[in-house]
This record gives C-alpha cells, sequence and structure tokens, in this order.
C-alpha cells in the first residue's frame, strides 16, 4: 500500500511561495497568546474567589468587620487588657475611634479581673460589680451595629466603668456561672 498523503510537488530546496520562511505569522502569535492568558486567567480568577475573605479584609485582618476604619491594636479597653489567651471567633469594628470587640473565651473571670472591672478576689456575680442585667431574653442574640460574627446570647450581665463596657453571656440555668466558654463584647472609646 502507498502512503495516504502524498506531495506532488517536487522538493527543489527552494520554499514554497505560500509559506513566510521567517517563522509563525503574528495572527497565530495573538491566538496562542489569547489561549495562554484564558489558561492562567481561569485558575487565578478561581484563588481570587476562593481567598476573597481573606484577601479583602480591611487591614488584611480576617477579625475586622467591614466599614472598620483602624486595626486592633493588642490592648483595649481603659485597662489595657490583652485578649485572653484561649479567645475565639474574635471579632471588631472600629469607626472613628469607638470600637466593639467581641470574642469566646472559658476565661471570662480573669479577663474581668485583668481588665479592671473587678478587683481581686472579688466574685463576677456579686450585685454590687454588675452594673446591670442587659434586657436579653434567654436564647436571644444582639450583636451591635457594624459588628460582624455571632451575636451574643441572653441573659447577658453586664459590666461597665466610664470608658468601657463588657457584655457577658451568662448561663441561662444558673445565676452564678457564665456560659462555656461565654461570648463577651467589649464597647469602648480609644483615648
Amino acid at each position: 500500500m502507498s502512503d495516504f498523503w502524498q506531495d506532488d510537488a517536487p522538493d527543489n530546496g527552494e520554499p514554497d511561495i505560500g509559506e513566510p520562511d521567517d517563522g509563525p505569522r503574528p495572527r497565530h502569535l495573538l491566538r496562542r497568546l489569547a489561549i495562554t492568558v484564558l489558561v492562567l486567567a481561569i485558575p487565578a480568577g478561581g484563588l481570587v474567589w476562593l481567598f476573597q475573605d481573606d484577601l479583602f479584609h480591611p487591614f488584611g485582618d480576617a477579625r475586622a468587620c467591614e466599614g472598620s476604619d483602624a486595626p486592633l491594636s493588642g490592648a483595649f479597653g481603659a485597662g489595657g487588657a490583652p485578649l485572653p489567651g484561649d479567645a475565639s471567633d474574635v471579632h471588631y469594628y472600629t469607626q472613628g475611634g469607638h470600637t466593639e470587640l467581641s470574642f469566646v473565651s472559658s476565661r471570662i473571670p480573669d479577663f474581668l479581673h485583668t481588665a479592671g472591672f473587678l478587683p481581686a478576689e472579688a466574685s463576677p456575680f456579686e450585685e454590687s460589680y454588675v452594673d446591670d442585667n442587659y434586657a436579653l431574653g434567654d436564647g436571644e442574640t444582639e450583636l451591635p451595629r457594624g459588628l460582624c460574627g455571632t451575636g451574643i446570647r441572653g441573659p447577658v450581665l453586664t459590666y461597665g466603668n466610664t470608658a468601657t463596657t463588657i457584655m457577658v453571656e451568662r448561663s441561662p440555668f444558673t445565676t452564678d456561672r457564665f456560659r462555656a466558654p461565654a461570648r463577651a463584647i467589649v464597647t469602648y472609646d480609644a483615648p
């Protein structure tokens, strides 16, 4: 059998008239470039979409809520207290020197002492230290305007001074315990 395709033109060593001898034509280069850009753009777009929450948070901080105008400092409130070591689900909203900070911790009594809301050895459930029983019923939730994340669940105890207020989830079963772990919302103005 013979080959399916045969070139009937004699090969005399000279280039064919219809083909350029200096490489591919510009139209082919543009087509190849467009395909390459498309192939690279699809995975890049997918990565941006996948990590958009991490890429577009204010200050590159995933804890910052949309609209925040300043990053969270390491210490906050009038007492300059740091977050408890086991703090999780941390979110904050800052606007014009005012800060709303939300976190979950099982070390709320220690935090209240460190932040200066309670004197050493005082119980966080002594009525003289509790500023108010916040009007939030069992199972109801609330989240201050601008703050993102999960709201605080009632019942809630509040503690405060002139510069800082903290709301803490109290146990719905007894009046002398916090939830385990408890969400706290700290509100303060930067000095």
